[in-house]
């Protein structure tokens, strides 16, 4: 075996009917000098039997078990801790790869010599009884296209949008003492956000990445926007990302945030406020739209409203 370059921390729960395609993604990858921790979080379906498999059969694979649920934050720390290659990176199990990911990141960061590397993804949605990607949103467009290489978040300020853990690969000495929150759903938007503002430099591609599943069940983390304790880790989470952008002074990438939370976060959460039967779950997005109005970067913000309809695809 060669040398491994790069490793993926892939976590998973209960995503037996995804995982194959997920480790299939990795297999299929133009670099193979890879590496992939397989982490079981406390699944109660066939997850860690898939993951099982894949390592019995190629020694790439690593497979690390957890006995009860710790969420995404505790699983990708877990597989934080193990990374012994120059390069890491995340993947859901979920989700899957393209083919040239690995090679395309971790050859512009031997090139640049940033701290970390950013492309794009798009949505996969069940279509015709089949998982199939959808177009490079907007949004995510504007952070990775076209190509900067060695670039920085005050240079460029539409990287701020790109807030997912499974969108980049990064030197492994940038995560010496970083980690993700516990117990806390959309963990790594925050993290991203240190990540911008605390990398010396940072490269963003215009290719797609990853195909990120939006499962046909409902059951990811991010369709369940609806559920109280959800939507209060989301509003935390897209807070605390702005909060840190304050405090580096960021403030035009903070104004790319009220741009985009503005004109698509907030609107699909007021249609379910509308109807919602908890008085609470209005209660905490206005308290979360009030918050955002008395930022000093509120009154340059100006949401584009055609931006809601690439919600769509």
């Amino acid at each position: 075996m060669p040398e491994a370059l790069v490793t993926l921390i892939v976590p998973g729960r209960d995503i037996a009917a995804y995982a194959p395609a997920a480790l299939d993604s990795l297999r299929g990858q133009t670099e193979q000098r890879w590496r992939a921790i397989l982490i079981d979080d406390g699944s109660a379906d066939a997850t860690g039997d898939v993951f099982a498999a894949a390592a019995a059969a190629d020694p790439r694979f690593t497979l690390v078990r957890h006995d009860s649920p710790g969420g995404l934050g505790a699983a990708r720390n877990t597989g934080l801790d193990l990374v012994d290659t120059p390069f890491l990176g995340f993947l859901d199990g979920d989700d899957e790869l393209t083919p040239n990911a690995l090679e395309r990141m971790t050859t512009t960061l031997a090139e640049t010599g940033s701290d970390f590397a950013a492309g794009a993804y798009v949505r996969s949605r069940l279509v015709d009884g089949s998982y199939r990607p959808g177009r490079v949103q907007p949004w995510t467009t504007a952070a990775t296209d076209p190509e900067r290489l060695a670039t920085t978040i005050f240079a460029h300020p539409a990287a701020s949008a790109n807030i997912v853990a499974w969108s980049k690969v990064s030197r492994t000495e940038f995560w010496n003492g970083r980690r993700f929150p516990l117990g806390v759903a959309y963990e790594d938007q925050i993290v991203a956000q240190r990540m911008h503002v605390e990398a010396r430099a940072f490269d963003v591609v215009p290719d797609v990445l990853v195909h990120w599943r939006l499962r046909a069940d409902g059951t990811s983390i991010t369709q369940g926007k609806d559920l109280l304790p959800v939507l209060r880790d989301y509003l935390a989470a897209l807070l605390g990302g702005i909060r840190v952008l304050q405090a580096a002074g960021a403030s035009a990438a903070v104004v790319a945030r009220l741009d985009l939370i503005l004109a698509m976060d907030v609107p699909p959460l007021e249609h379910i406020a509308s109807t919602h039967p908890e008085p609470a779950y209005r209660a905490e997005l206005d308290a979360f739209t009030a918050t955002l109005r008395t930022l000093p970067e509120f009154a340059l913000a100006s949401p584009d409203p055609a931006l809601s309809e690439a919600l769509r695809w």
